[in-house]
Protein backbone atom coordinates (compact mmCIF):
# COMPACT_ATOMS: atom_id res chain seq x y z
CA UNK A 1 0.00 0.00 0.00
CA UNK A 2 1.10 3.74 -1.33
CA UNK A 3 1.65 5.91 1.68
CA UNK A 4 -0.27 9.25 0.93
CA UNK A 5 1.78 12.14 1.97
CA UNK A 6 2.12 16.12 1.97
CA UNK A 7 4.18 16.14 -1.65
CA UNK A 8 2.45 12.82 -3.26
CA UNK A 9 2.14 13.72 -6.85
CA UNK A 10 4.48 16.78 -7.32
CA UNK A 11 7.45 15.63 -9.91
CA UNK A 12 10.96 16.59 -9.42
CA UNK A 13 14.21 16.22 -11.39
CA UNK A 14 17.28 16.00 -9.64
CA UNK A 15 19.94 17.13 -11.86
CA UNK A 16 22.64 17.39 -9.16
CA UNK A 17 25.75 15.24 -7.58
CA UNK A 18 27.54 15.21 -4.04
CA UNK A 19 25.41 15.13 -1.28
CA UNK A 20 23.72 18.67 -0.30
CA UNK A 21 21.21 19.17 -3.67
CA UNK A 22 20.58 15.54 -4.27
CA UNK A 23 19.58 15.49 -0.15
CA UNK A 24 17.02 18.29 -0.80
CA UNK A 25 15.42 16.01 -3.11
CA UNK A 26 15.30 13.13 -1.17
CA UNK A 27 13.41 15.02 2.05
CA UNK A 28 10.97 16.00 -0.89
CA UNK A 29 10.87 12.14 -1.56
CA UNK A 30 10.16 11.44 1.49
CA UNK A 31 6.92 13.25 1.97
CA UNK A 32 6.27 11.70 -1.23
CA UNK A 33 7.13 13.28 -4.13
CA UNK A 34 8.04 11.71 -7.38
CA UNK A 35 12.16 12.02 -7.42
CA UNK A 36 13.87 10.89 -10.67
CA UNK A 37 17.50 10.94 -10.47
CA UNK A 38 19.89 11.52 -13.68
CA UNK A 39 23.57 10.73 -13.29
CA UNK A 40 26.48 10.28 -16.14
CA UNK A 41 27.58 6.72 -17.81
CA UNK A 42 29.91 5.19 -16.45
CA UNK A 43 30.11 5.52 -12.76
CA UNK A 44 27.37 7.43 -12.02
CA UNK A 45 27.02 10.42 -9.06
CA UNK A 46 30.51 10.75 -7.10
CA UNK A 47 28.15 10.00 -3.81
CA UNK A 48 27.91 6.53 -5.00
CA UNK A 49 31.88 5.94 -3.64
CA UNK A 50 31.97 8.04 -0.83
CA UNK A 51 30.99 5.58 2.20
CA UNK A 52 33.84 3.61 1.07
CA UNK A 53 36.04 6.78 0.88
CA UNK A 54 38.38 7.42 4.27
CA UNK A 55 37.28 8.65 6.73
CA UNK A 56 34.09 7.40 5.99
CA UNK A 57 33.24 4.58 8.42
CA UNK A 58 33.94 1.26 7.12
CA UNK A 59 30.91 -0.81 6.06
CA UNK A 60 29.54 -3.44 3.46
CA UNK A 61 26.62 -1.32 2.76
CA UNK A 62 26.77 1.87 0.70
CA UNK A 63 25.10 3.79 3.65
CA UNK A 64 25.67 7.14 2.02
CA UNK A 65 24.49 6.51 -1.21
CA UNK A 66 20.79 5.60 0.26
CA UNK A 67 21.00 8.00 2.73
CA UNK A 68 21.13 11.07 0.64
CA UNK A 69 19.54 9.31 -3.20
CA UNK A 70 16.50 7.10 -1.08
CA UNK A 71 13.13 6.79 -2.65
CA UNK A 72 14.12 7.67 -5.91
CA UNK A 73 14.02 6.36 -9.23
CA UNK A 74 17.34 6.47 -11.40
CA UNK A 75 18.31 7.16 -14.80
CA UNK A 76 21.15 7.51 -16.83
CA UNK A 77 21.66 10.23 -19.38
CA UNK A 78 24.71 11.71 -21.39
CA UNK A 79 23.73 15.12 -20.89
CA UNK A 80 26.80 15.76 -23.33
CA UNK A 81 25.56 14.06 -26.28
CA UNK A 82 23.11 15.91 -28.97
CA UNK A 83 21.11 12.92 -28.96
CA UNK A 84 19.65 13.25 -24.73
CA UNK A 85 18.55 17.00 -25.17
CA UNK A 86 14.68 16.00 -26.12
CA UNK A 87 14.93 13.56 -23.40
CA UNK A 88 15.83 16.13 -20.90
CA UNK A 89 13.27 18.70 -23.08
CA UNK A 90 10.63 15.82 -21.89
CA UNK A 91 11.63 15.50 -17.86
CA UNK A 92 11.87 19.21 -17.90
CA UNK A 93 8.21 18.98 -19.13
CA UNK A 94 7.16 16.48 -16.89
CA UNK A 95 8.57 18.55 -13.55
CA UNK A 96 6.99 20.49 -10.76
CA UNK A 97 10.84 20.85 -9.56
CA UNK A 98 13.96 21.07 -11.53
CA UNK A 99 17.01 20.76 -9.02
CA UNK A 100 20.87 21.57 -9.96
CA UNK A 101 24.38 21.84 -8.78
CA UNK A 102 26.24 22.03 -11.92
CA UNK A 103 28.67 25.18 -12.26
CA UNK A 104 27.23 28.15 -14.34
CA UNK A 105 28.46 27.66 -17.60
CA UNK A 106 28.71 24.04 -17.35
CA UNK A 107 24.90 23.61 -16.79
CA UNK A 108 24.09 25.91 -19.96
CA UNK A 109 26.11 23.74 -22.19
CA UNK A 110 24.30 20.47 -21.11
CA UNK A 111 20.82 22.54 -21.37
CA UNK A 112 20.30 22.93 -17.25
CA UNK A 113 20.27 26.82 -17.32
CA UNK A 114 17.59 28.26 -16.18
CA UNK A 115 16.47 30.25 -19.15
CA UNK A 116 16.45 27.04 -21.20
CA UNK A 117 14.78 25.42 -18.56
CA UNK A 118 11.87 27.64 -17.83
CA UNK A 119 11.43 27.94 -21.81
CA UNK A 120 10.43 24.58 -22.08
CA UNK A 121 7.82 24.36 -18.67
CA UNK A 122 7.08 28.40 -17.42
CA UNK A 123 5.71 26.80 -14.54
CA UNK A 124 8.93 24.95 -13.17
CA UNK A 125 10.22 25.77 -9.26
CA UNK A 126 14.24 25.95 -10.41
CA UNK A 127 16.15 25.37 -7.44
CA UNK A 128 20.14 25.42 -7.59
CA UNK A 129 23.40 25.18 -5.12
CA UNK A 130 26.43 27.05 -5.66
CA UNK A 131 29.76 26.94 -3.83
CA UNK A 132 30.02 30.79 -3.57
CA UNK A 133 26.27 32.24 -4.89
CA UNK A 134 25.49 33.54 -8.34
CA UNK A 135 27.68 36.90 -8.46
CA UNK A 136 31.00 38.32 -7.38
CA UNK A 137 34.47 37.15 -7.95
CA UNK A 138 34.66 33.73 -6.62
CA UNK A 139 30.78 33.07 -8.11
CA UNK A 140 32.47 30.21 -10.46
CA UNK A 141 35.01 28.78 -7.82
CA UNK A 142 34.35 24.93 -6.77
CA UNK A 143 33.07 24.98 -3.61
CA UNK A 144 32.78 21.90 -1.24
CA UNK A 145 31.45 22.09 2.26
CA UNK A 146 34.75 21.79 4.24
CA UNK A 147 35.44 24.79 2.03
CA UNK A 148 32.51 27.06 1.59
CA UNK A 149 30.27 26.10 3.83
CA UNK A 150 33.12 25.51 6.96
CA UNK A 151 35.98 27.33 6.19
CA UNK A 152 34.93 30.91 4.20
CA UNK A 153 32.43 31.54 6.33
CA UNK A 154 33.88 31.73 9.89
CA UNK A 155 32.79 28.51 11.25
CA UNK A 156 35.84 26.07 11.15
CA UNK A 157 37.84 29.04 12.83
CA UNK A 158 35.66 29.50 15.62
CA UNK A 159 35.12 25.91 16.23
CA UNK A 160 38.39 24.92 18.18
CA UNK A 161 40.28 25.39 21.14
CA UNK A 162 43.01 28.10 21.95
CA UNK A 163 45.90 26.99 20.77
CA UNK A 164 44.82 23.98 18.74
CA UNK A 165 45.03 23.97 14.76
CA UNK A 166 41.89 24.03 12.59
CA UNK A 167 40.79 20.25 11.87
CA UNK A 168 38.91 19.07 9.19
CA UNK A 169 35.12 18.89 10.54
CA UNK A 170 32.64 15.72 9.92
CA UNK A 171 32.66 15.63 6.47
CA UNK A 172 28.97 15.94 4.88
CA UNK A 173 27.83 18.16 8.00
CA UNK A 174 27.68 21.19 5.93
CA UNK A 175 25.75 20.11 3.00
CA UNK A 176 23.32 18.14 4.85
CA UNK A 177 22.27 21.63 6.42
CA UNK A 178 22.60 23.00 3.14
CA UNK A 179 20.20 20.66 2.12
CA UNK A 180 16.98 22.09 4.29
CA UNK A 181 18.14 25.07 3.05
CA UNK A 182 17.54 24.01 -0.56
CA UNK A 183 14.49 22.71 0.72
CA UNK A 184 13.19 25.20 2.22
CA UNK A 185 13.93 27.78 -0.83
CA UNK A 186 12.31 25.20 -2.99
CA UNK A 187 9.00 24.71 -0.56
CA UNK A 188 8.59 29.03 -0.01
CA UNK A 189 8.84 28.86 -4.48
CA UNK A 190 5.52 25.75 -4.09
CA UNK A 191 3.73 28.28 -2.14
CA UNK A 192 4.84 31.40 -4.62
CA UNK A 193 3.38 28.94 -7.24
CA UNK A 194 0.61 28.01 -5.78
CA UNK A 195 -0.54 31.94 -5.08
CA UNK A 196 0.45 33.58 -8.64
CA UNK A 197 0.80 30.25 -11.01
CA UNK A 198 4.06 31.47 -11.51
CA UNK A 199 7.22 29.48 -11.39
CA UNK A 200 10.41 30.71 -9.70
CA UNK A 201 14.30 30.85 -9.84
CA UNK A 202 15.42 29.90 -6.63
CA UNK A 203 18.54 28.85 -4.76
CA UNK A 204 21.43 29.17 -2.36
CA UNK A 205 25.01 28.60 -1.69
CA UNK A 206 27.29 26.40 0.55
CA UNK A 207 28.57 29.68 1.83
CA UNK A 208 25.53 31.12 2.84
CA UNK A 209 24.26 28.56 4.42
CA UNK A 210 27.33 28.37 6.06
CA UNK A 211 27.42 32.27 7.31
CA UNK A 212 24.06 31.44 8.38
CA UNK A 213 24.98 29.07 10.79
CA UNK A 214 28.04 31.44 12.20
CA UNK A 215 25.43 34.51 12.24
CA UNK A 216 25.96 35.10 15.74
CA UNK A 217 29.73 35.61 15.25
CA UNK A 218 29.51 37.10 11.71
CA UNK A 219 26.56 39.46 13.18
CA UNK A 220 28.75 40.99 15.86
CA UNK A 221 31.04 41.40 13.68
CA UNK A 222 29.40 43.63 11.56
CA UNK A 223 28.36 45.25 14.68
CA UNK A 224 31.93 46.13 15.12
CA UNK A 225 32.33 43.82 18.21
CA UNK A 226 35.00 42.98 19.97
CA UNK A 227 35.39 38.82 19.73
CA UNK A 228 36.76 36.90 22.35
CA UNK A 229 39.53 34.50 22.11
CA UNK A 230 38.88 31.13 21.33
CA UNK A 231 37.73 28.84 23.72
CA UNK A 232 40.43 27.54 26.54
CA UNK A 233 38.69 24.70 28.74
CA UNK A 234 40.84 25.36 31.45
CA UNK A 235 40.28 28.84 31.41
CA UNK A 236 36.72 29.61 29.76
CA UNK A 237 34.86 32.59 29.45
CA UNK A 238 31.96 30.88 31.13
CA UNK A 239 32.87 28.07 32.85
CA UNK A 240 29.13 26.62 33.44
CA UNK A 241 29.18 26.12 29.49
CA UNK A 242 32.15 23.69 29.49
CA UNK A 243 32.84 20.43 29.02
CA UNK A 244 34.11 18.00 31.95
CA UNK A 245 35.58 14.96 32.15
CA UNK A 246 33.77 12.67 34.37
CA UNK A 247 35.76 9.41 36.57
CA UNK A 248 35.19 6.72 34.06
CA UNK A 249 36.48 9.11 31.28
CA UNK A 250 33.34 10.09 29.80
CA UNK A 251 32.87 13.83 28.70
CA UNK A 252 29.80 16.21 29.42
CA UNK A 253 28.96 19.36 28.14
CA UNK A 254 27.73 21.67 30.85
CA UNK A 255 25.23 24.55 29.20
CA UNK A 256 23.76 26.40 32.23
CA UNK A 257 24.29 29.60 33.27
CA UNK A 258 24.48 31.74 37.09
CA UNK A 259 20.50 31.84 37.20
CA UNK A 260 20.73 27.76 37.23
CA UNK A 261 23.93 27.97 40.06
CA UNK A 262 22.31 27.28 43.41
CA UNK A 263 20.62 23.92 41.33
CA UNK A 264 24.61 22.90 39.99
CA UNK A 265 25.88 23.24 43.37
CA UNK A 266 23.23 21.00 44.91
CA UNK A 267 23.56 18.50 42.18
CA UNK A 268 27.79 18.55 42.56
CA UNK A 269 27.37 17.95 46.16
CA UNK A 270 28.15 21.72 47.47
CA UNK A 271 25.37 23.52 48.14
CA UNK A 272 27.23 25.82 51.03
CA UNK A 273 28.60 27.56 47.27
CA UNK A 274 25.41 29.01 46.57
CA UNK A 275 26.68 31.54 49.26
CA UNK A 276 30.36 32.19 47.67
CA UNK A 277 30.54 35.75 46.70
CA UNK A 278 33.18 34.42 43.58
CA UNK A 279 30.01 32.35 41.99
CA UNK A 280 27.11 34.60 42.87
CA UNK A 281 25.77 36.32 40.03
CA UNK A 282 26.99 36.56 36.55
CA UNK A 283 29.57 39.23 36.78
CA UNK A 284 31.26 37.45 39.39
CA UNK A 285 31.40 33.98 38.18
CA UNK A 286 32.79 35.46 34.79
CA UNK A 287 35.39 37.22 36.59
CA UNK A 288 36.24 33.83 38.32
CA UNK A 289 35.59 31.51 35.43
CA UNK A 290 38.96 30.24 35.92
CA UNK A 291 38.35 29.46 39.64
CA UNK A 292 34.95 28.13 38.84
CA UNK A 293 36.09 25.45 36.30
CA UNK A 294 39.26 24.25 38.31
CA UNK A 295 36.39 23.37 41.03
CA UNK A 296 34.16 21.82 38.99
CA UNK A 297 36.67 20.33 36.93
CA UNK A 298 37.62 18.35 40.26
CA UNK A 299 34.09 17.67 41.42
CA UNK A 300 33.33 15.94 37.97
CA UNK A 301 36.41 13.91 38.21
CA UNK A 302 35.26 12.47 41.23
CA UNK A 303 32.17 10.44 40.07
CA UNK A 304 30.85 8.56 37.35
CA UNK A 305 28.96 9.29 34.80
CA UNK A 306 25.64 7.06 35.66
CA UNK A 307 26.09 9.52 39.27
CA UNK A 308 25.75 12.64 36.98
CA UNK A 309 23.12 11.67 35.00
CA UNK A 310 20.93 10.95 38.22
CA UNK A 311 22.28 14.42 40.05
CA UNK A 312 22.21 16.54 37.17
CA UNK A 313 18.59 15.39 36.22
CA UNK A 314 17.25 15.43 39.64
CA UNK A 315 18.28 19.59 39.73
CA UNK A 316 17.36 19.85 36.05
CA UNK A 317 20.93 20.73 34.99
CA UNK A 318 21.29 21.22 31.54
CA UNK A 319 24.03 19.13 30.19
CA UNK A 320 24.46 16.30 28.02
CA UNK A 321 26.77 13.96 27.68
CA UNK A 322 28.98 13.68 24.49
CA UNK A 323 28.05 10.97 22.66
CA UNK A 324 29.85 9.40 19.67
CA UNK A 325 28.67 8.87 16.12
CA UNK A 326 27.99 5.05 17.45
CA UNK A 327 26.41 5.82 20.34
CA UNK A 328 24.16 8.09 18.73
CA UNK A 329 22.80 5.65 16.80
CA UNK A 330 21.81 3.68 19.47
CA UNK A 331 20.38 6.07 21.12
CA UNK A 332 16.80 4.96 21.96
CA UNK A 333 15.52 8.68 21.82
CA UNK A 334 16.25 8.55 17.88
CA UNK A 335 14.12 5.84 17.44
CA UNK A 336 11.31 7.58 19.82
CA UNK A 337 11.36 9.90 17.48
CA UNK A 338 11.45 8.45 14.03
CA UNK A 339 15.09 10.37 13.38
CA UNK A 340 16.52 6.77 12.78
CA UNK A 341 14.28 4.69 10.44
CA UNK A 342 13.69 1.15 8.94
CA UNK A 343 15.35 1.48 5.71
CA UNK A 344 13.92 -1.10 3.12
CA UNK A 345 16.11 -3.46 0.33
CA UNK A 346 19.57 -3.09 1.47
CA UNK A 347 21.55 -5.63 2.69
CA UNK A 348 23.65 -5.21 5.80
CA UNK A 349 21.64 -1.65 6.34
CA UNK A 350 18.51 -2.10 8.47
CA UNK A 351 18.21 1.81 9.38
CA UNK A 352 18.80 5.41 7.81
CA UNK A 353 19.02 8.70 9.26
CA UNK A 354 15.50 10.36 8.31
CA UNK A 355 15.16 14.19 7.58
CA UNK A 356 14.49 17.16 10.41
CA UNK A 357 11.70 17.98 9.08
CA UNK A 358 8.07 17.00 10.65
CA UNK A 359 4.41 17.41 10.04
CA UNK A 360 2.48 16.22 12.69
CA UNK A 361 -0.11 13.85 11.57
CA UNK A 362 1.22 13.65 8.52
CA UNK A 363 3.34 10.40 7.50
CA UNK A 364 6.45 10.37 5.66
CA UNK A 365 6.87 7.40 2.86
CA UNK A 366 8.85 4.16 4.12
CA UNK A 367 11.93 4.83 3.10
CA UNK A 368 13.42 2.68 0.64
CA UNK A 369 16.36 1.90 -1.08
CA UNK A 370 18.22 4.06 -3.64
CA UNK A 371 18.62 3.42 -7.31
CA UNK A 372 21.06 1.42 -8.90
CA UNK A 373 22.92 3.05 -11.93
CA UNK A 374 20.11 3.41 -14.44
CA UNK A 375 17.81 0.88 -12.89
CA UNK A 376 14.51 2.75 -14.37
CA UNK A 377 15.99 4.39 -17.64
CA UNK A 378 13.65 1.96 -20.06
CA UNK A 379 10.42 2.66 -17.30
CA UNK A 380 10.81 6.49 -17.32
CA UNK A 381 11.49 6.79 -20.92
CA UNK A 382 8.03 5.31 -21.99
CA UNK A 383 6.14 7.23 -19.32
CA UNK A 384 7.63 10.20 -20.87
CA UNK A 385 6.10 8.76 -24.32
CA UNK A 386 9.15 7.01 -25.89
CA UNK A 387 8.32 3.97 -28.08
CA UNK A 388 10.76 1.01 -27.88
CA UNK A 389 11.88 1.72 -31.16
CA UNK A 390 12.93 5.43 -30.24
CA UNK A 391 14.66 3.89 -27.10
CA UNK A 392 16.94 1.43 -29.10
CA UNK A 393 17.73 4.59 -31.14
CA UNK A 394 18.76 6.85 -28.23
CA UNK A 395 21.18 3.36 -27.05
CA UNK A 396 22.55 3.65 -30.56
CA UNK A 397 23.16 7.56 -30.25
CA UNK A 398 24.78 7.14 -27.29
CA UNK A 399 22.28 9.09 -25.11
CA UNK A 400 22.12 6.28 -22.57
CA UNK A 401 23.87 2.82 -21.77
CA UNK A 402 23.35 -0.08 -23.85
CA UNK A 403 21.83 -2.02 -21.46
CA UNK A 404 20.32 -1.21 -17.63
CA UNK A 405 23.77 -0.22 -15.40
CA UNK A 406 24.36 -2.30 -11.55
CA UNK A 407 25.51 0.11 -8.71
CA UNK A 408 28.78 0.74 -8.86
CA UNK A 409 31.16 -0.95 -6.20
Amino acid sequence: MTTESVFTGLKVLDASTFIAAPAAATMLSDFGADVIKIEPPGTGDPQRRLSFVPPSPRAEANYGWHLANRNKRGMVLDLKSPATTEVLKRLVEWADVVITNFPHGTREKLHLGYEEVSGWNPRVVYADLTGFGDAGPDARQPGFDLTAFWSRSGLLASTRDAGAPPTVPVWGSGDYTTAVAIYAAIVTALYHRERTGQGANVGTSLLAAGVWATGTLVAGALAGGTPFELHDRNAPVNALTNPYRTADGRWIMLATSAVHWPALSRAIGRPELIEDPRFMDGESAAKNATALSELLDAEFRSRPFADWQDALARERVTYSLIQTPEEAARDPQLRANDIVVPLEGVSGLEYTVSNPVSLRGVPKVPAKRAPELGEHNDEILAELGFAPADIALLRAKGAIPGRPETEAA
